[in-house]
């Protein structure tokens, strides 16, 4: 079985696209929108997913890098207006055996329309941060999340609340295997989501990070939230 292939169309900025019905959205459904198990769900492979166009990115004008409490407080400001955000992290790579990561050292939110890459060195800025992934009431909508919120609760030292795995999402409706981000927008959006393997091995923790970094960062969380919004899931309700 092929993917469901939804109009191929850009999709405007800010907005996102509802994909067509699968099998596991329509006949043969148990309640609250979950499949019936004897109907699976096939996942593009890479060279399926290499044929399509490319999905749309945020430029760096709707990227803000956060480094200090009162950059913090301001994406605060931004980020509280929405019900639902993007969310992802990054550690530095360990490459000897045994060595364990002191990460996360990224941590990306986003909205619809921007998307914030808080870099954790500054205390005051960790803070922020914490109090943000704390918060209840918004939904923090990402891609294989139980090592980032492990992470998180060892580094900063709070649970976050409202965490959404959308693998999760995406096994209720007749996925097998995990999805991770470029397949989840080839199976909705009938495009290919861009990964650089030189950006998701580089050193997340230096202090300068860079342009390629930044955009690798934001646009996986913001992918993630255009995902959210494509599979209709309901926010968290309000705190």
């Amino acid at each position: 079985m092929t993917a469901p292939t939804p109009p191929r169309r850009a999709v405007a900025h800010g907005q996102t696209q509802t994909p067509s019905p699968t099998t596991a959205d329509t006949a043969d459904t148990a309640p609250h929108g979950r499949a019936h198990p004897s109907h699976h769900q096939a996942i593009p492979g890479k060279e399926q997913i290499a044929l399509l166009d490319a999905f749309e990115r945020l430029g760096m004008d709707s990227i803000t890098l956060v480094r200090t409490p009162e950059q913090a407080d301001r994406a605060r400001d931004a980020l509280c207006a929405a019900t639902a955000w993007g969310f992802d992290t990054e550690s530095k790579p360990t490459f000897v055996q045994g060595e364990a990561s002191d990460g996360p050292h990224i941590v990306q939110l986003a909205t619809l329309e921007h998307a914030w890459v808080f870099q954790l060195q500054d205390a005051g800025c960790r803070a922020r941060v914490a109090e943000l992934l704390a918060l209840r009431g918004v939904t923090k909508a990402g891609f294989g999340l139980g090592d980032d919120t492990k992470r998180i609760k060892a580094k900063l030292g709070v649970e976050p609340a409202d965490v959404l795995e959308l693998n999760t999402v995406f096994r209720q409706r007749g996925y097998r295997k995990d999805m991770g981000v470029k397949a989840a927008v080839a199976v909705l959006f009938n495009l290919r989501f861009l990964k650089s393997k030189k950006a998701a091995t580089s050193n997340w923790a230096n202090d300068r990070l860079t342009e390629a970094q930044v955009l690798y960062a934001a646009n996986d969380a913001w992918a993630a939230l255009r995902v959210f919004h494509a599979l209709q899931v309901p926010a968290a309700p309000a705190a």
